[in-house]
């Protein structure tokens, strides 16, 4: 009675989330696509017709609770695994047993949460004993699998993808922490609608938070003399004081929201620029790193149509590297609005990527002799730096000599265009294109 007694009480202990962690299908919120009535990956299920897969999604959408329900439905022995605590030597240990099951008509269900961060070897080691169906491998992931997991693996795996919870699934899945037993249905608490709804809003899309907060709240609240929890709203407030945005600063989510800040900019959207800078900021990421990628962009972007872009990016990387977080917010942000409204130019990155293609591509050409260096009387007696016209000795500061190979000879790299201050630059180009042709001098 006494061990009974104690076991209820860590039960009680545990947190809300573990406490409602669904048991089946018809207490599982979310994911209607994978798991509805009729749904491929539920009669897969229901019929004990699963194969290797891979679940993707963000944190608290239920990846870990869906291969609970598999393991509780299926008729393979279930084996959890974990990269942090779990070596090679784990990993043979469990697949050798596995093998033995086989022989015996036995399947083993292996999940890997997080398996991204299992390594390469031991993802290698994983390989054919999935092949072999010694193990049915079931991993959860919030990367990427294309990215992070090995592709001989990934190829034999189906990948699902779960989706953040809708507002409605987290207000149903709140609801149902206030009225079960598992959770506060013993309780009499009081709570606003739009307290819920609030709580609903501020999970973005993950039931741990939003079951985390809920307790946080009810937990923090005192009991009135009718025996009521009734949930004040700066209580509340106070617990949801800041939201932990999906962010990882070397996973997937990095890229995307750096892509999003380049095309923002790229775009002249200022108000989408900035979200996006400060996006990244409030999720922990460097902000140098952030003014790397400006510099970058203020030359691959903008270039010659504003080359004070380039000083303003360069300066701001200064900025911050003077005054770190969070003084450099405001840095950042000027710099953002700069590129954004600057006018744009791809006409540098366009030139540098044809001419490393054609030196990928073509023959290493030699310098022409007229613009090489005649340092030794043996170098002047091959012909080296013949021919060479020193710019500043003619009238227009310029030669019409060959500058490029012969069989580069009028290659044009650079083509500018005619936004901002690049339209000079063309006009004046096109100017000197046409005198070295024999035309006018330029003006």
């Amino acid at each position: 009675m006494e061990q009974m007694s104690l076991f209820d009480n860590r039960e009680k202990e545990a947190p809300l989330a573990s406490r409602l962690r669904p048991e089946n299908f018809d207490e599982y919120v979310g994911q209607k696509h994978l798991v509805g009535k009729g749904k491929i990956l539920r009669q897969l299920i229901e019929k004990d017709q699963i194969s290797s897969m891979i679940f993707w999604g963000p944190p608290g959408v239920g990846k870990t609770t869906l291969a609970r329900i598999i393991a509780r439905q299926t008729c393979a022995e279930f084996v959890e695994f974990s990269a942090v605590t779990s070596g090679i030597k784990e990993v043979k240990e469990v697949m050798a047993q596995a093998e033995q099951n086989r022989t015996m008509g036995i399947r083993t269900l292996l999940f890997a949460d997080e398996i991204h961060r299992f390594n390469k070897a031991q993802q290698d080691a994983f390989l054919p004993y999935v092949e072999k169906g010694s193990i049915v491998l079931v991993g959860a992931t919030t990367e990427n699998p294309s990215f992070e997991i090995n592709s001989a693996l990934l190829s034999r795996c189906k990948v699902f993808i779960l989706k953040a919870l809708e507002e409605a699934d987290l207000r149903e899945l709140l609801v149902r922490a206030l009225k079960s037993p598992k959770g506060f249905g013993n309780l009499e608490i009081a709570i606003e609608d739009e307290q819920i709804d609030a709580i609903a809003r501020f999970a973005n899309g993950d039931a741990r938070t939003a079951l985390n907060t809920l307790e946080m709240a009810v937990l923090n609240t005192r009991m009135d003399e009718r025996a009521v929890l009734c949930v004040d709203r700066e209580v509340l407030a106070q617990c949801m004081n800041r939201r932990s945005l999906l962010y990882d600063k070397s996973g997937e989510e990095h890229y995307n929201l750096i892509s999003a800040l380049h095309k923002s900019m790229r775009n002249s959207d200022p108000d989408a620029a900035v979200y996006w800078m400060y996006r990244m900021l409030d999720g922990g990421e460097d902000p140098l790193y952030i003014a790397r990628r400006l510099v970058r962009f203020a030359s691959e972007d903008i270039g010659m149509a504003d080359s004070n872009a380039l000083q303003v990016a360069v300066s701001v990387y200064q900025a911050c590297h003077f005054l770190g977080m969070p003084e450099c917010d405001v840095h950042l942000a000027h710099a953002v609005v700069y590129l954004s409204m600057a006018p744009k130019s791809n006409a540098l990155y366009v030139a540098c990527g044809e001419c490393r293609k054609d030196i990928q591509e073509l023959p290493a050409e030699p310098v022409p002799l007229q613009i090489c260096n005649a340092p030794t009387s043996l170098m002047k007696e091959l012909h080296y730096g013949e021919g060479y016209v020193y710019a500043h000795d003619t009238e227009e500061k310029m030669a019409r000599m060959q500058c490029l190979p012969d069989a580069l000879a009028n290659r044009r790299y650079y083509r500018p265009g005619m936004a901002g201050q690049e339209k000079q630059v063309k006009e004046r180009l096109e100017e000197i294109l046409k005198w070295k042709q024999g035309g006018a001098a330029p003006k």
